[in-house]
């Protein structure tokens, strides 16, 4: 007799037949149920039976409430464990907080089997143990499964393919998972969503389109994992027509109003795509049960743009609506106080975290440090980085050494790029800003040394590039860039911006030369500033909608953080020409009209 609260079972040790047991296995909603019926499963005998004790090995390796190493004391214990027992631990592993330690097992596995034929690697094994490369990001060892695969005749089993598949492409390695995709004799549409899925992750976000497009032409139904993927290729290049027809095709067979996961994209995508409004809309007008997703992607969305009080609004919505604010949503609410500077505000969130039951996280340290650097309160996100139970993420130094560059303060921009340094970080940025903070001192002798320290260390520096969607196309554009076929128009439009009746000059405009970390003449650093990527792409834009829809914004897309020079020109810009400019620079939006930004130039 086993009891529990709520829970008797009365067991029958000469008479119950397999299926009863096994529904006992699955009955077991605590651990100690668990070691209870193994205690039983000794006493009777029902130890010997492979099937029974594999399936309570993978009841206690794999269930939330069970105890993986208790089932590998379990297994240890076992004289020949067979393949469905080795199954059990290495998955139980693939889902652990240590998931490495599945290719350890399975190569124990491989040792054993040569000398055991009763335990033979299967197709579950390797893919179990190809679900734990993905989370550890074992290159290696994935491709080493891989041969495994093709060595024992598994590579047509469709559902094995697809997980190496997802490996591949959650490891990054998209040329090895799009080789296996065209080599797959037979897709599934769980094969196309993790390619799609990697293309987008790994910054391939075109080409994911492209798939996802081709899908359509095979006649694959798509799923709302699909749409949710091809989704996020959209988010990544600010393509919102090409977003709204794939959620035109999916609403032709799914409501969206009723689905949670495909909103959340579909917020998420507006949001990143400079539409904030119409993702609140959607967000205001979903009809089913809101996820605690649901509500960090809207805080995230306003937070972005420069809406913190909505952000903010929305925050303390939360609990009010039974959501219990998860480290995403302090994440969100502190990102929100980070962009519009609310110093006090953000500290007291953060101070309540720990209060509310909400560990604080690196990110969450990094929100905080970057709030008070940028607020001048250099000292006090220095101490806090200090005094950091954690060993502080190289980022951390990072936004204290821009916060330094902003607030020209040497000092700390020396200690924080030492301590960057002593991390063994070599990002270019980091020697960039170094390297602007002595230039604003007139140190050009420190200029040319930090220059040479990054030619020793072979960094480059990333150069920018802005991006603008135009008639259904994607336009790239470089600094000084002359490779777009209307690069002549293009320079014509930034001379007319600065020259002709709409001068910017009249309306104000000094130019930034500070900006140009180069020992040369205030006219040559003026000429060096005209041209950059995001100048190109607006200028371009503005040709491409004269005479068109007035409410049309220009929207541009850059990779990095936007210059201080074209935040400045386009204010100037959007009250001459009475259009408005949207940008998405790698931390935030910034929306420029009627000559005044979004970001209320805190940024």
């Amino acid at each position: 007799l086993i009891r529990e609260p709520g829970l008797i079972w009365c067991i029958s040790v000469n008479g119950m037949a397999r299926v009863y047991m096994e529904t006992m296995i699955q009955k077991c909603v605590t651990f100690s149920q668990i070691k209870q019926l193994q205690s039983h499963f000794l006493t009777a005998g029902h130890f010997q039976s492979s099937f029974l004790r594999s399936r309570l090995l993978e009841r206690c390796a794999i269930s939330p409430f069970g105890d993986l190493s208790f089932a590998v004391k379990i297994f240890r214990h076992i004289p020949k464990p067979l393949t469905n027992d080795w199954n059990a631990i290495i998955r139980g592993f693939a889902g652990s907080s240590h998931p490495s330690l599945a290719f350890s097992w399975y190569r124990s596995m491989l040792q054993r089997s040569s000398s055991s034929a009763m335990c033979r690697v299967d197709a579950l094994t390797c893919s179990f143990t190809l679900k734990a490369c993905a989370r550890a990001l074992c290159c290696s060892a994935m491709v080493q499964i891989h041969c495994q695969i093709s060595r024992r005749g598994f590579s047509a089993d469709a559902l094995l393919c697809t997980t190496l598949l997802d490996a591949y492409s959650k490891n990054g390695d998209l040329i090895s998972a799009l080789k296996l995709f065209d080599e797959m004799p037979l897709r599934d549409v769980a094969s196309w969503n993790a390619l799609i899925a990697g293309l987008v992750a790994g910054n391939r976000a075109t080409e994911a389109l492209e798939l996802y497009k081709r899908m359509e032409m095979e006649g694959i139904r798509r799923s709302e994992v699909t749409v949710v993927a091809a989704l996020g290729a959209c988010s990544h290049l600010g393509d919102v027509k090409e977003g709204e027809k794939i959620l035109h095709g999916y609403n032709k067979d799914a409501k969206l109003e009723h689905n949670v996961i495909v909103s959340n994209a579909v917020i998420d995508m507006y949001s990143k795509c400079g539409f904030v409004d119409k993702a609140f809309q959607v967000f205001d007008q979903f009809m089913g049960k809101k996820s605690v997703v649901t509500w960090n992607t809207m805080i995230t969305g306003f937070a972005v743009h420069g809406e913190a009080h909505r952000a903010l609004e929305i925050f303390e919505k939360l609990e009010h609506n039974g959501i219990k604010p998860d480290d995403v949503s302090y994440l969100a609410a502190l990102t929100a106080c980070r962009h519009a500077g609310l110093v006090e505000y953000g500290m007291s969130i953060f101070n309540n975290m720990a209060c509310n039951g909400v560990e604080p996280n690196m990110k969450h340290y990094g929100c905080v440090v970057d709030l008070l650097s940028r607020a001048g309160r250099l000292r006090e996100a220095h101490d806090i980085i200090c005094s950091m139970s954690m060993v502080p993420d190289p980022v951390l130094w990072q936004s204290l050494l821009g916060a330094a560059e902003i607030h020209n303060n040497v000092e700390m921009a020396e200690i924080a790029s030492r301590k960057i340094k002593e991390m063994g970080v070599n990002n270019d940025g980091d020697f960039v800003l170094l390297s602007n903070v002595y230039a604003a001192q007139g140190r050009w002798k420190d200029v040319g040394l930090v220059r040479n320290d990054m030619e020793s260390k072979q960094v480059k520096k990333v150069p920018g590039i802005s991006y603008i969607e135009a008639k259904g196309t994607i336009h790239q554009f470089h600094n000084s860039d002359k490779s777009h076929e209307q690069w002549r128009e293009i320079y014509e439009k930034i001379d007319e911006i600065g020259t002709n009746k709409f001068k910017i000059r009249e309306d104000g405009y000094v130019a930034q030369t500070g900006l140009v970390l180069h020992d040369i003449g205030e006219e040559e650093k003026e000429n060096a500033l005209c041209y950059h990527s995001e100048k190109l792409a607006v200028a371009y834009g503005l040709m491409m909608i004269d005479g068109a829809d007035e409410e049309s914004p220009v929207r541009v897309i850059n990779n990095l953080r936007i210059c201080g020079d074209c935040h400045v020109v386009f204010k100037h810009i959007s009250k001459i020409y009475k259009r408005e400019i949207i940008v998405r620079d790698r931390v935030r939006f910034h929306r420029f009209k009627d000559g005044s930004c979004s970001c209320r130039d805190f940024w």
